[in-house]
This record gives structure tokens, C-alpha cells and sequence, in this order.
């Protein structure tokens, strides 16, 4: 006799994954939005006695709010009030909730986990993730909050990796003073992690050495002596943190933040070059402004086909061959960074100071600076390998 081994679910409910639940419909709505009405899989349990129920006593829809599935979603739970038989229990009548959707919740769990995510992990501003998952602010941020109140003691588990890294929590505001001028406001917080297991051990308030300083001052001193290598941004201000309060532990400098600082002179001497050649801002008719994002993509990741639109780029829109040298330097440290050991590390800061020489520019000049300040960090990576969970990964030093 044949009998599938595989999903038991129907087909839309595997493909909308929502666990603990099946789909009953899907329809397109006039706004745009895909309504998904759903129903959990199993009865549940009396809170009281814990009698699995087995008679349906009412029905109700609950909207959820949930993740985007192939566009915006909005969940319908079609929701069952339960009966329970005990006939010793004093609940006669209660509501299912599930993993998914816990008593009182309007938002999905994996929801509120991809939330949480999208500005711990990959570093998106709240009101960005907001915007992207049609959910408000407020809930964002109340989501953050949350998960900062589970973070348990730090100093119950001893780190030997330690990772530091900024976050902006909300877009760019600007406020008016009182002399009529404006001042701009951009709100940080600082997130500290186990490098090795991904593991939040704290949220500070801004990205100065203050906050990060205080958070460890309050650990406390076997816990400080078992960092050996810290991974943080190439913020002065975190080093700072580091010297006064973790002196003896090895400063390794993430690789993610390095190459966006080179893409951002990539694109610095892109627009320059257009507005000395052009007099203006780059426009749509434009080879290079329309090619922008190819010229900091990872050149190893390019298809024959996308190299050969950036060759052509070059040679159209690049009179003085300024934006080629430029990517050529953002190559070369991409290259660096992914070095195995030491010696090759070296060789390719050799070549790499070649790359600035040969472009002599103010902004690749720049930019080799800040690798000759921070290359001490950068041999700590080469060797230890210790980066920023998450930010790294999602890079792979290939790219921003």
C-alpha cells in the first residue's frame, strides 16, 4: 500500500507556513492587500484542568497583523471559544491561544521575531522595518523593549568574543530651536553580543563611549578578564570604551563596516567626477548614476553579463578614470580583508597602497587613513576571525 511521507498540510497552508494553522481562504482585496483567513490545526487544552476540549462553543474572526507573503498580508484567525467537559472544572468555556498567537496578541509571533531581528541583527532603522512590515512604529519599538527585558544577566555566562555595534532605531529627524535654526537628530542605541553564539547581552542608549563604558563597568571583573578579542565598528569611541575597561582584550575591527566606507568613496567620486564634468547632479540619461548600485556590488559576484555593463559604464561615463581607480581600490581591500593569514594580509596592503597611490585622490586617500589607523584590528581579524554576528555574515566582506 502507498502512503506519502511527506507534508500532510494541504498546499496553501505549506506555502504560508504559518505554523499550528491551516488556510481556509485567500482572497485579493480592493487595497491591495492579500486577506488569509485561518483556522489553528488542533484543539486545545482547558487552561484550568488541562482536558483537551472536544465541542466548539462559538466562532469569531481575529485580524493579525504578520509577516508580508508574497506582498502585504493581512491573517484572519477564525477564532473557536471551546467548551470544557470536566464537569469538576469551574471553566466551562475558554478561547484557544497558540505559540504563534498567545492570549491578548494582534501581531504573529514570527512577526515580532522578525522585527526584533531586522534592527538587532541587520541593523535597519525602526521606522524603515515599520514601513517595510505595514506595522507602526510603536510596535517596533515596543517589540525592542521587549526583548531587551528577557535579556538575561550577562554575568551569568562568561564571553570570550565580545561584539559591539550601533544601530539607529528611527529615521533622521529634524528639530527646530529656538533661534528659528534646526538641528538634526539621529537616534542610536547600541547593541553588545556573544560574537560566538549570536547570543544579546545588552542595549545601551546612543553609540558613545559612555553608554558602552558604563555597561561595562557594571560586569563584573571575572567576567571583563574573560573577554579575550572584542569585534566593534571602527568607532574611536569604542575603542576608547575598550582601553579603559577591557585594556588587556584584542580590538578586531568588523569587516562589513570597512567596505561600506569604501563604497561610500565609490560613490563620493562618482558624484563628483559628474559634477565636475557635467555641472550638475547625475540624472537617469547617465551611465553611472543609472549603474550605481552595480559599482558596489562585489566585483567577484558579478554575472559575465553585469561585468560587462560595468566595463561599458566605465568606458562611457568615466572621463578621467577617477570612478574605475575608486572601484578598483574598493576591490583591492575587499581582497585584503578576506585574507588567510598575516603574510598574505601584509601583500595586500602593499598592493592596496599601490591601488591609492596610482588614484591619488583626496577620497581614496582618505580612506587608506582609516586602514592604517585601524591596522591593528584588521591583523586581530585576519587571525581570530572574530566579527559582529549577523552584519558580517549577511556582507561576507564581499560587499554593500
Amino acid at each position: 500500500m502507498f502512503e506519502p511521507t511527506g507534508s500532510q498540510r494541504d498546499a496553501a497552508s505549506a506555502l504560508f507556513n504559518l505554523p499550528d494553522y491551516r488556510v481556509l481562504s485567500a482572497v485579493d482585496a480592493d487595497d491591495g492587500v492579500r486577506r488569509v483567513e485561518v483556522e489553528s490545526t488542533d484543539p486545545p487544552g482547558c487552561p484550568v484542568c488541562g482536558v483537551l476540549a472536544g465541542r466548539v462553543h462559538s466562532r469569531r474572526r481575529q485580524t493579525l497583523r504578520d509577516l508580508p507573503v508574497a506582498g502585504p498580508t493581512e491573517v484572519v484567525w477564525v477564532k473557536r471559544r471551546w467548551f470544557c467537559d470536566q464537569a469538576r472544572c469551574s471553566r466551562q468555556t475558554f478561547s484557544e491561544v497558540t505559540d504563534q498567537v498567545p492570549a491578548f496578541a494582534r501581531s504573529t509571533a514570527r512577526l515580532c521575531q522578525a522585527l526584533v531581528a531586522a534592527v538587532v541583527v541587520s541593523g535597519r532603522a525602526a521606522s524603515e522595518v515599520a514601513r517595510a512590515h505595514r506595522v507602526s512604529w510603536w510596535l517596533v519599538q515596543s517589540m525592542l523593549t521587549a526583548a531587551a527585558d528577557l535579556i538575561t544577566d550577562p554575568d551569568d555566562v562568561l564571553v570570550r568574543r565580545l561584539g559591539v555595534d550601533e544601530h539607529r532605531y528611527r529615521s533622521v529627524r529634524f528639530f527646530r530651536e529656538a533661534d528659528g535654526g534646526w538641528r538634526r537628530y539621529e537616534p542610536w542605541m547600541t547593541t553588545l553580543v556573544d560574537a560566538d553564539t549570536g547570543r544579546v547581552l545588552g542595549v545601551v542608549d546612543g553609540r558613545d563611549s559612555a553608554g558602552v563604558g558604563a555597561w561595562l563597568a557594571a560586569r563584573s571583573a571575572a567576567w571583563r578578564d574573560a573577554v579575550e578579542v572584542v569585534a566593534i565598528d571602527p568607532s574611536a569611541a569604542f575603542r576608547k570604551a575598550l582601553r579603559d575597561h577591557l585594556p588587556h582584550a584584542a580590538v578586531s575591527v568588523d569587516p562589513f563596516h570597512l567596505v561600506k566606507l569604501a563604497n561610500d568613496v565609490v560613490t563620493e567620486v562618482r558624484q563628483r567626477v559628474v559634477r565636475e564634468h557635467k555641472g550638475r547632479r547625475g540624472r537617469g540619461t547617465d551611465p553611472a548614476w543609472t549603474n550605481r548600485r552595480l559599482l558596489v556590488r562585489a566585483g567577484d559576484t558579478l554575472s559575465p553579463r553585469a561585468l560587462a555593463r560595468l566595463k561599458a559604464t566605465l568606458r562611457a561615463d568615466d572621463p578621467t578614470d577617477e570612478i574605475g581607480a575608486a572601484w578598483g581600490v574598493k576591490e583591492q581591500l575587499r581582497r585584503l580583508l578576506a585574507s588567510g593569514s598575516l603574510a598574505e594580509a601584509h601583500e595586500q596592503k602593499m598592493r592596496l597602497g599601490a591601488f591609492v597611490l596610482a588614484a591619488n585622490m583626496a577620497e581614496t586617500n582618505r580612506l587608506w587613513a582609516t586602514i592604517d589607523v585601524w591596522w591593528d584590528a584588521i591583523e586581530v581579524l585576519v587571525v581570530t576571525g572574530v566579527t559582529n554576528p549577523g552584519l558580517s555574515r549577511e556582507s561576507g566582506v564581499t560587499g554593500c
